[in-house]
């Protein structure tokens, strides 16, 4: 696949996933979270020129750094997201402007990576930054469903005053 499909392919999810987690969304364990990350890694590892065959060293480290940036932003971003529980025991998330700090400090650590690939001649292909991606969605996702497993779902409401009171007048009622 060439860089630029790559490109686009990169630039139409990151939109995509930011757009939808600013807004409040449903967590479900049983929805397949993990199938779109693993379609881009598959993409990506599909994609010839992972590596530099030159400097095939440099090259591993770079990578190595990009998924550990990856990581470590799929993480920030996911424990900066607010959940919540509603009284039907569905639990819901939005990002907050932590998160988008997090996504941002993660895409200048990796503008950042490119740069030092750059200036030690290291070729780096597209292919690393959709595997990040992948790797920064599979990570945010994960620790989502975990953190909506662990939270235990509200049964009934909280009772609030007066509830007494309105059971006590139907009673009377019948």
């Amino acid at each position: 696949m060439s860089g630029l499909v790559n490109v686009l392919v990169m630039v139409a999810v990151a939109v995509l996933v930011i757009v939808r987690q600013f807004s409040a969304r449903r967590v479900s364990a049983d929805s397949r979270w993990w199938l779109v990350p693993v379609i881009l890694a598959a993409m990506a590892l599909r994609s010839p020129g992972l590596l530099d065959a030159h400097h095939r060293a440099g090259s591993v480290m770079l990578l190595a750094a990009e998924l550990l940036i990856a990581a470590a932003t799929g993480a920030g971003w996911a424990w900066t997201t607010r959940m919540w529980v509603e009284t039907d025991g569905t639990v819901w998330s939005r990002s907050t402007k932590a998160s988008g700090a997090a996504w941002a400090a993660g895409v200048a650590l990796r503008l950042g990576l490119i740069g030092l690939g750059l200036l030690l001649g290291i070729h780096q292909n597209s292919t690393a930054l959709l595997l990040g991606l992948a790797c920064t969605l599979l990570v945010r996702s994960g620790i989502l469903v975990v953190r909506a497993q662990s939270m235990s779902p509200v049964t009934e409401p909280a009772a609030s005053y007066g509830d007494a009171m309105i059971r006590q007048a139907r009673k009377e009622r019948v």
